[in-house]
């Protein structure tokens, strides 16, 4: 069984309240008493209660991140695998422990007002964040730490982390262009994410850029995974005029055009070139290999949690906005188009 204050108090012959106090160093016990208790305390193998020390500092030493009731990611996409690998392993270093929960309701910030008022978790990281996001502005409202992955469109005065989108597609448009294409499509994930916006965006100038024409036809919005960018390229390769370059949101996406392109007898990086964003490890090993926009998935999970335990403990956090610049990775999805 384990060791009890009680125990301690037997042994020394002092009060249980006092055995407390001696071992909370509260500076009314004297020295002696103190030494005493805690030499007592060391051979009996005594093990403070976490909960108690918890109670005691009110903090939990625990962070949640709570799946997004639209969007929800999956442990199957390999992006939010290897950052939730970063959150977990940057956590463990400052012994803190994450939750992971999800939302089987429809009312998303009713799960967060359950954790905020049962004092359950210490903070929050927000992730696919919204143009016009409820969970943040709840969060704000309600005075509770948190830190996001990505921004919103308002008002970002809290701590973040997040890629430049719009950059990361400008280079993968610049790329294209400089081998020949003058005819890109564009497979998005659902625009009210801010990411997503911000990619598209990125499409959108760097067409202007090169003088190329925003033809809406060649903007198709999935939503995350191989079997919607399959189906969005299906559409777009069922055009007239076909695009020779399809630019994907994210890297799972470009994986589904890259299957309805061979799936017609197509050659990906020779008939019709495919890019997607994210560089997982399916993308470097995928056949053809996917040109893409490598950004640090691990390293940015674990930024968040440095961030996110400053916020907690009331420490100065030096950057509260940290934006990453991706950069890109060619491979052979991406070649010269076919000539007419």
């Amino acid at each position: 069984m384990p060791v009890t204050l009680k125990d301690i108090a037997e042994r020394v012959g002092k009060s249980v309240p006092t055995v407390s106090r001696a071992l909370g160093g509260f500076e009314d016990i004297s020295p002696e008493t103190r030494a005493e208790v805690q030499r007592v305390a060391r051979e009996l193998g005594y093990e403070p209660s976490a909960t108690a020390m918890n109670l005691k500092r009110q903090r939990t030493d625990n962070i949640a991140l709570i799946l997004p009731t639209e969007a929800r990611p999956r442990f199957s996409d390999p992006f939010f695998s290897e950052f939730v690998a970063g959150v977990v392993d940057q956590a463990a270093q400052h012994q803190f422990d994450l939750a992971l929960a999800s939302n089987v309701g429809d009312d998303e910030c009713a799960i967060y007002l359950k954790y905020i008022r049962s004092r359950r978790t210490d903070g929050f990281i927000v992730i696919r964040t919204k143009l016009q996001d409820e969970r943040i502005d709840l969060l704000r409202k309600q005075g509770a730490p948190f830190v996001a992955f990505g921004c919103t469109g308002g008002d970002n005065d809290f701590c973040f982390v997040d890629e430049d989108g719009a950059s990361g597609i400008r280079q993968v448009v610049d790329h294209l262009v400089a081998l020949g294409h003058r005819r890109l499509a564009f497979i998005a994930e659902p625009l009210y994410l801010t990411k997503a916006h911000h990619r598209l965006q990125g499409f959108l100038e760097g067409l202007a850029a090169h003088g190329l024409p925003n033809d809406p036809a060649l903007v198709a919005v999935a939503n995350f995974r191989q079997t919607s960018g399959r189906q969005a390229a299906k559409t777009l390769l069922d055009l007239p005029e076909p695009p020779t370059a399809i630019v994907a949101c994210n890297d799972l996406l470009a994986l589904g055009a890259v299957n309805e392109a061979q799936a017609r007898g197509l050659v990906v990086g020779h008939d019709v070139s495919i890019t997607g964003f994210d560089d997982i490890m399916l993308a470097e090993y995928a056949h053809p290999a996917l040109t893409t926009v490598h950004q640090p998935a691990q390293e940015m999970g674990a930024l968040l949690v440095d961030m996110l335990v400053k916020v907690i403990r009331r420490q100065p956090v030096e950057q509260k906005q940290i934006i990453r610049l991706p950069n890109l990775i060619v491979r052979e999805s991406s070649g010269a188009p076919p000539r007419a």
